[in-house]
């Protein structure tokens, strides 16, 4: 990442700074940039050429005195032909008709194939069985005959033959499209869209075409490459354009019955055509990564900045702890400027230890977990800081390097384990990969320990829930699985990002119940994101409260429940409904936790707070020692102490 400078609110304006526009974007890639200059001379071209020479249209013999002259920088760059005619000129002009006869296959396939690929996609039913039909009958059509009865019906008609070829075509854009609608028509976005009342069509066109608009991208440059060819191969054998009128293809045939006496008339026409269809092909691929960068990762360096910022606690790592993380900084990138999520971290792990991670939603709790296995969504990547673990600093590793600790050191259980399966194979298979990717060990022995490990989740018939499909399984049944998952490397630490939000009481317990005695049977640490507090009492030895980003306090569980130094933490411990009788009303904390990119200026509670005071919004509180192990982001923790939660 390049030098930087980060305002109070968390935003880092990049130099130079990055445009959201999709041309900006386009245009900043040097390969794109040529393509469009190629692809705008050759419409310049077209438009100019016939204008200036339109003699030469129907010129049916040149100059006889320079009869296939070869090329020659003082009469004829690329020569003549056999009649003596300018093969340039013959080029220049030869563009419009080759230009149109492309455009108006690529018209023809974008108009049928993108509307009923997206209702194929998004509908399906009797509308994807009907498409899908049509496609098929089409794709079963001898493409060439037809077109040939077309010009037979239509001699030399450009517009009905490369008609019919956009329409024999087509099907390839329809399933391109209802492919790619698939997935998409099934997120939860889509279902929330649905939900607030918004009609299908602008569902389709406001949220699902900029979904897939990449595949169409890279399907209509392939498109009007195979148009381009199948014109210049209709030229090439005289059905389309009348001699004398030049064409691209028509000039490979006059070079082909010449190529003995004179080989280089084919080579002029058939380099134009060949640099065409690469230049439509790469263009395609990189206007497609143009235009999906807005929401896709980028491909990135994991090696901190050199300006990396410095933590509240020391930078070098606790040599006693299995996970040390200091001033750890992520950010995501949005509209030319990267916005910090998570600001100056910093906490240990011991080895065996629980350490829950707490806070409201908004406050980075997953953010600063999924940094430290390089699994941050979207354009989320580690600017500063360090995440040291056996002796390496995990936020210097490549992917690949990374992809070694993922599973077999460090494990993640998800919030959802019901979507992070694979729907279409069964428990079995999917837990056996994991088994055999990080013991390498038989198909056999694979399959014992997958048994094994749902035994030990105590998963009532592990053969039989081997042999389901997720989607056969409980929520209970559907954690309990994950969890044997995150086991199947044997890891030292696992991360449970909320693993009992999604299930009710009676199974939360039981869930805690399998975690705390696998921990005690594996001495594996856990770092345990939750906002329950029942869930940290009950799991948890130290406890990280984390809010707008930063940590604004962390201490052993205890002092933390019974003396919080912080008025965020006893908020929250206030609001806790498990120490609120059913009679009463439920306490809350006043407002909500301020979006990354609008944190005030000093404390980022300051407008929440009851506490809060004029010197709170001066420069940056800093995180201090307030006991024993025990540290807080307040410049009124005194006027807690004393107090009981």
């Amino acid at each position: 990442m390049s030098i930087a400078e980060a305002d109070p609110n968390g935003i880092i304006q990049c130099t130079p700074p990055k445009s959201a526009r999709f041309l900006h974007r386009l245009l900043r890639r040097k390969l794109a940039v040529a393509g469009i200059a190629y692809l705008l001379a050759l419409i310049v071209t077209a438009i100019v050429a016939p204008i200036a020479l339109s003699h030469i249209a129907g010129q049916s013999a040149g100059s006889l005195d320079a009869v296939r002259a070869q090329p020659s920088l003082h009469h004829h760059l690329l020569g003549t032909d056999e009649l003596g005619r300018d093969v340039l000129d013959r080029l220049f002009v030869g563009t419009r008709i080759t230009l149109v006869g492309v455009g108006t296959a690529v018209l023809v396939v974008l108009a049928i194939g993108v509307p009923l690929g997206l209702a194929a996609g998004y509908f399906g039913g009797w509308i994807d069985r009907i498409v899908t039909w049509v496609s098929d009958l089409l794709f079963g059509m001898p493409g060439i005959v037809v077109v040939l009865l077309v010009l037979a019906v239509f001699p030399y008609s450009m517009l009905a033959a490369m008609t019919a070829f956009g329409v024999l075509v087509s099907p390839a854009m329809i399933r391109v499209v209802r492919v790619s609608v698939l997935p998409i028509e099934r997120e939860l976005y889509i279902a929330a869209a649905r939900a607030a009342g918004l009609s299908r069509p602008y569902i389709i066109v406001r949220h699902v075409l900029p979904r897939v608009s990449g595949a169409i991208i890279v399907q209509t440059s392939v498109m009007a490459g195979l148009s381009l060819i199948a014109q210049s191969g209709l030229c090439f054998l005289g059905l389309l354009v009348r001699s004398p009128a030049p064409s691209w293809g028509g000039m490979v045939a006059d070079g082909l019955q010449l190529i003995i006496q004179d080989p280089w008339l084919i080579w002029p026409p058939g380099i134009l055509i060949a640099v065409t269809v690469l230049v439509l092909g790469l263009l395609g691929d990189v206007s497609r990564d143009a235009l999906t960068e807005a929401w896709a990762a980028p491909v990135r360096s994991r090696r901190r900045p050199v300006t990396a910022a410095i933590g509240d606690i020391s930078d070098e790592a606790d040599a006693g702890a299995l996970l040390s993380v200091r001033g750890l900084n992520v950010v995501f990138q949005s509209r030319g400027a990267h916005t910090r999520v998570v600001d100056g971290v910093s906490f240990d792990i011991a080895p065996g230890e629980t350490l829950g991670l707490v806070g409201e939603s908004g406050c980075g709790k997953s953010a600063t977990a999924m940094s430290i296995v390089g699994l941050l969504p979207g354009t989320g990547q580690v600017e500063a800081g360090s995440i040291f673990f056996g002796g390496r600093d995990l936020a210097t590793l490549s992917d690949r390097e990374l992809h070694q600790v993922r599973g077999r050191d460090i494990a993640v259980i998800s919030q959802e384990p019901m979507v992070s399966f694979n729907p279409t194979l069964r428990i079995g298979r999917q837990l056996a990969e994991i088994v055999r990717r990080h013991h390498h060990v038989s198909r056999a022995a694979a399959r014992s320990r997958v048994l094994d490990l749902l035994a030990q989740v105590q998963l009532p018939d592990p053969a039989a829930v081997a042999a389901s499909y997720p989607h056969e399984l409980s929520g209970g049944m559907a954690q309990r699985v994950a969890i044997a998952r995150a086991l199947a490397g044997e890891p030292s630490l696992v991360i449970a990002d909320e693993p009992t939000t999604a299930l009710d009481v009676t199974v939360q317990a039981e869930i805690l119940e399998l975690l705390r005695e696998l921990q005690a049977n594996r001495g594996m640490a856990i770092l345990l994101i939750t906002h329950d507090w029942g869930v940290v009492a009950e799991m948890c030895q130290r406890a990280v409260v984390l809010y707008a980003g930063q940590v604004i306090e962390q201490g052993p569980i205890l002092p933390v429940f019974q003396e919080p130094r912080h008025p965020y933490t006893k908020g929250l411990l206030t609001a806790n409904p498990h120490g609120v009788p059913s009679s009463e009303a439920l306490p809350a904390i006043p407002g909500t936790v301020p979006a990354p990119g609008q944190w005030p200026i000093g404390c980022r509670f300051k407008d929440r707070c009851v506490l809060a005071t004029g010197e709170c919004g001066d420069g940056t509180i800093p995180l201090e020692p307030v006991g024993t192990r025990r540290e807080a982001r307040c410049l009124h923790s005194a006027m807690l102490e004393g107090e009981c939660a």
